[in-house]
């Protein structure tokens, strides 16, 4: 198991509400999302939630039982809930939740989950890569952004069309017809996209957080082809750091390229 990997916080010295681990035969990445510093909802705080369902995580898979990803993914869920449930508004809909990405090794396959907007890579040798991520999240943000369309920012109307489609995004958060995360309720485990591919099809694997990933979408700087030749030639550090410089460019669409949270796992040798 030939394993390599790198994250950056943005900005720098805030908490990186990434989180990436690996234990034999499976590896594991996290993005975090809510809204930092409200210690009214959650006094933890993003990082907390997604460094500590990370560290479940890894327990559930070190395991090794037989369970399936989801049921691991949705035991994960119910634990960490019930870690805070007596001192967090967990419910609220701005309270800690993260985006996974699982993969995990067999005897001749490996298996992947992946629940809402990470990315998963596959590589193989015959053809371009298999690219796996859960597209409900952008596509329910997308439409909800509609009104948006047209109105300045900073203007009182934008403030108040933009909180509306704040609140419409959160209701649509776990429930049918919207888009899941891992959040509070276990049952977004049984929303995730999954899958085996066998093991004899591939070469490599990545897993990359949203912040990472935005190299090839939405900046389209490289191909996901492209993307595994840096990985395989430079490793993860690479692929940051042309995020970094593409973010600090930002000319064309400065709104889009405000730095996030950055992580890359990179996978060989199965």
């Amino acid at each position: 198991m030939d394993l390599s990997l790198a994250t950056s916080a943005a900005p720098p010295g805030r908490p990186n509400e990434d989180f990436a681990g690996a234990v034999p035969g499976a590896v594991l990445l996290l993005d975090g999302a809510g809204i930092p510093g409200t210690e009214s909802i959650c006094r933890h705080g993003v990082a907390w939630y997604t460094h500590r369902l990370g560290g479940i995580l890894l327990g559930h898979l070190s395991r090794d039982d037989g369970r399936s990803l989801t049921a691991i993914l949705a035991a994960a869920i119910e634990e960490i809930a019930a870690d805070h449930r007596d001192t967090c508004d967990i419910r609220n809909p701005s309270s800690p939740q993260a985006t996974v990405a699982l993969i995990r090794r067999g005897m001749d396959r490996l298996d992947y989950l992946v629940l809402a907007d990470c990315f998963l890579v596959l590589g193989h040798a015959a053809g371009e890569p298999l690219v796996i991520t859960d597209e409900r999240e952008v596509n329910a943000r997308q439409l909800c952004s509609a009104p948006l369309a047209g109105l300045d920012r900073g203007t009182t109307e934008y403030e108040r069309v933009r909180d509306s489609c704040i609140e419409e995004l959160q209701a649509r958060r776990n429930q049918p017809g919207g888009y899941w995360i891992a959040k509070d309720d276990p049952r977004a485990a049984e929303q995730a996209l999954t899958g085996s591919r066998p093991l004899r099809d591939l070469d490599v694997a990545a897993l990359l957080s949203n912040g990472a990933s935005r190299i090839v979408s939405p900046y389209d700087l490289m191909t996901w082809s492209g993307l595994l030749g840096v990985l395989s030639a430079s490793g993860p550090h690479e692929v940051i750091r042309r995020v970094r410089l593409a973010e600090a460019d930002g000319a064309n669409d400065p709104a889009s390229r405000v730095p996030d949270d950055a992580t890359v796992v990179y996978w060989t040798g199965f």
